[in-house]
This record gives C-alpha cells, sequence and structure tokens, in this order.
C-alpha cells in the first residue's frame, strides 16, 4: 500500500516553492502569516486551482496557489471562488 503522496519529497518541494514566493491569497487577496502556526486560520496552505478530487493534478505548479487555511476550508472542492459579497444589514424601513 502506498503512503500519503502529501508526505513526499515532489510534494514539500512544491509547497517550499510556492511559500518563498510570500504571495496574498488567491481567494480572497489579503496577506497570508507566512509566520503563523499551521493551525491558525490565516495561516498559509496550498491549494489548488481545479480539486484533486475533481482531476487536478497534485504535483503541477500550474494548479498550485497561495491560500488562507480558512479560505481554502471554505472554498471546498469548487471549481470557482465564491463571490466577494459584503454582507447586508436588514433594514427596518418598510
Amino acid at each position: 500500500m502506498a503512503g500519503n503522496p502529501r508526505n513526499g519529497r515532489p510534494y514539500r518541494r512544491l509547497v517550499d516553492w510556492l511559500r518563498a514566493q510570500q504571495l496574498p491569497c488567491w481567494i480572497c487577496g489579503h496577506n497570508i502569516g507566512y509566520h503563523l502556526d499551521a493551525r491558525h486560520p490565516l495561516s498559509f496552505t496550498l491549494d489548488h486551482l481545479v480539486p484533486l478530487s475533481r482531476g487536478g493534478d497534485l504535483l503541477n505548479r500550474a494548479n498550485a496557489r497561495p491560500a488562507h487555511r480558512r479560505c481554502n476550508s471554505s472554498r471546498g472542492n469548487r471549481t470557482s471562488t465564491p463571490p466577494k459579497v459584503a454582507p447586508q444589514r436588514a433594514s427596518r424601513r418598510w
């Protein structure tokens, strides 16, 4: 039985390559806390443009994007980013 491919050297090289670029989150556009603990919601994670569950390539640099842990989790396996809509307040006017 093969091990987890995300524990392998090629995947770690891809993560290190993307982390070294210090790019902002591709989903929300805000800066990523590259110095934060990996469990922090605003820390760096590698996100895949085409999700792996939809046929995306795990090790392809063209499919790798930097994202916040929170943004990556909220996106799930959708192929597009969620719309950036500001929450609306309820109005008391009739």
